[in-house]
């Protein structure tokens, strides 16, 4: 069951102590859709703390005017029609309505998951970096040993595994170290052999203060996000959240970010963005195509993007692009600032 409610019925609803409950994905509610009609409507929005509701609280804003950024910290995603709006602000393609549609769809297969991640965006924002990496790496791991995970991986068998091929190539220029994810046979998926290759070159960068890093992607697409066949394979989730926060390419990648320049081309998901826009400086080919698929898996981006991509565009954008898992060209990605740069396409590999 989804509630669609005007800002004035929120408010007093969410004033009662029961509201916990009422609003609730554990209760069958995962959906909160608030009707902004006007500037009036708006103020019953301001000065609500929704930190801890367990629901994705959506609004809808004909005039985005209507809506200060402190009445929208009472919302997990802003919607409009206005397509020049500013952050935090997002007008889907086919409108509101559309997007509520697929928000709805997407938390009906997956409630859990789609209010995880909104309660990590809501208490992660004003984290720092290091902090909200943590963050997101135990609700992941929660997520791995959840019913809506195990759904998903019962129906995906995994594929046999690759030989031990080399998974990134390094090459240096003076002081530039150019990185490249090499797996183009599997799209640059990030299996543990990459992600151990690439926290390796990303160490060396480290260690070299005066070294850029050059981020590339062999092959038609930057990277397809990480490798679907290991997903769920260690046993033990806990286990799993430890060795992830020790082998963090996001980690250093945040340590890096303002010598490193990233460069993208064809499909770069899940982690095929959530890894980049860590960097200071984005460059994308014309034929970029950016999503965060991981919801309808019954996961959140666990590469470290509800960190980098909310500090690029704020976490109602995010919250957005995850729930919808709408893919974005290169010249809304650059509208919105998840890229700074649209380049070449010979440039990029």
């Amino acid at each position: 069951m989804n509630l669609s409610l005007d800002a004035r019925t929120f408010h007093d609803l969410l004033a009662e102590p029961t509201a916990v409950e009422t609003f609730s994905a554990a209760a069958g509610c995962p959906l909160v859709i608030i009707e902004v009609s006007d500037g009036s409507a708006a103020r019953w929005l301001i000065d609500l703390d929704i930190t801890e509701l367990p629901a994705v609280v959506v609004a809808v804003v004909p005039d985005p005017v209507w809506l200060p950024i402190r009445a929208a910290r009472a919302v997990d995603v802003v919607l409009t029609e206005d397509a020049d709006a500013a952050a935090p602000f997002t007008a889907p393609r086919n409108g509101p309505g559309a997007a509520t549609a697929a928000i709805g769809e997407a938390l009906a297969a997956c409630p859990v998951a789609g209010t995880a991640l909104a309660l990590l965006l809501r208490s992660s924002a004003g984290m720092p970096v290091s902090a909200a990496l943590i963050a997101e790496s135990a609700t992941y791991s929660a997520l791995q040993d959840g019913a809506e995970f195990k759904r998903w991986r019962s129906a995906h068998p995994r594929r046999r595994p690759e030989a031990g091929i080399d998974r990134v190539l390094i090459e240096r220029f003076f002081g530039e170290l150019v990185i490249t994810l090499a797996r183009p046979g599997r799209r640059n998926a990030v299996d543990w052999r990459m992600r151990d290759a690439l926290i390796s070159a990303l160490a060396m960068a480290v260690a070299e203060p005066k070294l850029h890093v050059s981020l590339r992607g062999s092959g038609p697409d930057f990277c397809a996000g990480g490798d679907l066949d290991e997903f769920g394979s260690r046993p033990d989730p806990a286990q799993a959240h430890l060795i992830r926060l020790t082998r963090s390419p996001a980690r250093l990648l945040h340590r890096l970010a303002n010598r490193t320049t990233a460069y993208l081309h064809g499909h770069c998901l899940g982690a095929g963005i959530e890894l980049p826009a860590f960097a200071a400086r984005v460059v994308a080919a014309e034929d970029t195509r950016l999503a965060l698929p991981e919801i309808r898996l019954g996961l959140i981006p666990g590469a470290g993007g509800t960190v980098s991509l909310s500090r690029r565009i704020g976490r109602w954008r995010t919250a957005y692009l995850a729930l919808t898992g709408e893919t974005l060209d290169a010249g809304q990605a650059l509208a919105w600032g998840l890229v700074d740069e649209i380049g070449p396409q010979a440039a990029m590999q």
